[in-house]
């Protein structure tokens, strides 16, 4: 080291001083030798590896006759003390406390006294302290004795420990017990409601949605079975029944969830991706996780599985035994009330979908189906819909840029695609048209479910939006050619307008569907028009017991102008 060879060339006067206010003539070697004036640096005790009788305990000085000028002004005096099988060492010098110091780093420098410190050196445990601003402060070392606890502590320390876990256990059990209160109480409530209307009011659940409600045979299920199973360690315990569907991307089936403790099962669905849909199934996961898309007009979503087994991808949903919309108009005729239930938690479904922040005013991200049409809509058992199909799902976080957006494509089902998805000419610089887009095959859906309600009058087959007008499964250049060349949409007969409600959701739906994205409503918007529908026309129903049907003298440009209105 520098500071040794340094050390060894400076006046004995001064390698030598011992009194504590000794204070060295400011002076330096030049390379001649002769001293020069300048600012003295630290003086601290340099003796190489010495045996010592400090034994590590109370305060030791260190017996070593060499006081050195450190060669850096950033240099603070160090101690080392060592223990071996045989003998005690002390070790003082300089040192540069950026640097390590027998592979360790110094941390108490800053002080003007020395105290030991514990360390694993490169040479073994040893003892390290380091200070400045005193002359000589390595001198006198001082050790801070490990303290056992009284047995007073120790007794108490065990006692707080044995009882942490059972004051953890009860606040756990409280807490659950209010929240299952509270759930109970929400859910028998939302149920009464339901029961009595066979609807509920626009806005959905409140912030901490419950799990989908059982309907009256149990066919919704509550899986409060498959909730509690760990997912990660193993598949459910799931035995497919039959075929339900079949996409583009996967197959439906209905399926039973064994039940551990007895022979009893729960009825669920099961979308079952093959290996290489694997974006498909990730997509359709992601969106299902969302802790906030929960609501009661969306299906109820269990859990996702990868069966390596299979070389599959499973996604687990309620059951739902009526099926699909699409399957439900081909089969029945609704009434005017069923309609306005259906088409009631339709819209309640999309705003939900839509909608950045919940009742309670926290924020949610925004999402959109982007595939909305009759067979991606779920019949409940209170003939109530909840959305499903969540494969082509965006979520419109605000971290998504441009570039982002333009790569999701164009997508959809061709059939109902909007005006400007078929065109290719969606405004990625405003979130709000990928929104309007659902707004648009909402209102196709819409037009689907009053063309098959017994309140038009002559109530015709079931057929899809634009039903004969394009082929069955349409592509984008067809429906290009009916909807922007020829500006074409579903027919709206004049008899449907002779019906007061129907004339009103009639005018909701050309709205919803305008060629100008700008121009449509919100989802929120028609379900609050339905809702006020509703009103209308049960008090309307209360002053008369007459049919629902506007006399047929009525003029239907008097409707149509309520239209506009």
């Amino acid at each position: 080291m520098s500071t040794v060879a340094f050390k060894q060339t400076w006046p004995l006067s001064i390698r030598h001083a011992k009194h504590p206010t000794f204070s060295p003539p400011q002076k330096t070697l030049s390379v001649t030798g002769m001293p020069t004036l300048f600012s003295m640096n630290q003086l601290c005790k340099f003796c190489d590896v010495e045996l010592t009788s400090c034994s590590g305990t109370g305060t030791c000085v260190s017996n070593c006759s060499i006081t050195s000028i450190c060669t850096d002004r950033v240099e603070v005096c160090v101690s080392i003390w060592r223990k071996n099988e045989t003998d005690l060492s002390l070790e003082t010098l300089c040192h540069n406390p950026s640097k390590p110091l027998y592979g360790v780093m110094l941390d108490d420098y800053n002080s003007s006294t020395c105290v030991m410190k514990k360390k694993n050196t490169t040479s073994g445990m040893a003892e390290i302290c380091s200070c400045r601003d005193v002359e000589e402060c390595n001198d006198k070392v001082l050790f801070i004795p490990v303290v056992d606890p009284t047995p007073d502590d120790a007794l108490l320390s065990v006692i707080l420990v044995s009882l942490l876990p059972l004051l953890t256990m009860g606040v756990v059990v409280a807490g659950m017990f209010y929240w299952y209160r509270a759930y109970r109480q929400r859910v028998s409530q939302e149920w009464e409601r339901s029961a009595k209307k066979r609807k509920t009011k626009a806005g959905g659940l409140d912030c901490d949605a419950c799990a989908i409600m059982m309907d009256d045979d149990g066919s919704d299920s509550s899986s409060t079975h498959a909730n509690h199973l760990n997912h990660n360690t193993e598949p459910l315990p799931i035995e497919l029944d039959m075929l339900v569907g079949k996409g583009r991307f996967a197959q439906v089936y209905k399926a039973k969830l064994k039940q551990t403790t007895s022979d009893q099962f729960e009825t669920v669905a099961v979308k079952i991706f093959p290996y290489e849909e694997y974006a498909s199934w990730k997509n359709e996961k992601d969106i299902f996780s969302y802790m906030d898309l929960r609501h009661e007009n969306i299906v109820h979503f269990l859990t996702a599985e990868e069966r390596k087994v299979e070389k599959q991808y499973w996604l687990i949903t309620a059951f739902h035994p009526r099926g699909n919309l699409q399957e439900h108009l081909t089969r029945h005729v609704i009434s005017w009330e069923e309609l306005q239930v259906l088409g009631l938690s339709l819209a309640r479904g999309v705003a939900h979908l839509h909608s950045d922040r919940l009742l309670c005013g926290r924020p949610k991200v925004p999402i959109v189906h982007r595939d909305l049409k009759s067979s991606n809509i779920l019949v409940k058992n209170d003939l109530t819909l909840c959305l499903c199909d969540f494969g082509l799902g965006l979520r419109l976080d605000s971290t998504l840029s441009v570039d982002d957006l333009a790569n999701s494509g164009q997508v959809g089902t061709a059939r109902y695609m909007a005006p400007e998805v078929l065109e290719a000419r969606l405004n990625l610089e405003n979130m709000e048209s990928f929104k309007q887009t659902d707004i648009y095959s909402m209102a196709l859906v819409l037009w689907e479910m009053t063309s098959r309600c017994e309140a038009v009058g002559e109530v015709k087959e079931y057929e899809p939006a634009y039903g004969s007008k394009v082929r069955e499964h349409p592509c984008v250049e067809s429906m290009k050619d009916s909807v922007l060349r020829d500006r074409g949409r579903p027919e709206i007969p004049d008899t449907w307008l002779r019906h007061k409600g129907l004339a009103q959701i009639c005018g909701t739906i050309m709205e919803c569907w305008d060629h100008d994205p700008e121009a449509r409503l919100t989802a929120l918007c028609v379900a609050e028009r339905i809702l006020e529908l509703e009103d209308e026309m049960d008090k309307l129903s209360s002053r008369s017991s007459s049919a629902e049907k506007i006399p047929a003298d009525q003029q239907v440009g008097d409707v149509s102008r309520q239209i506009v209105s």
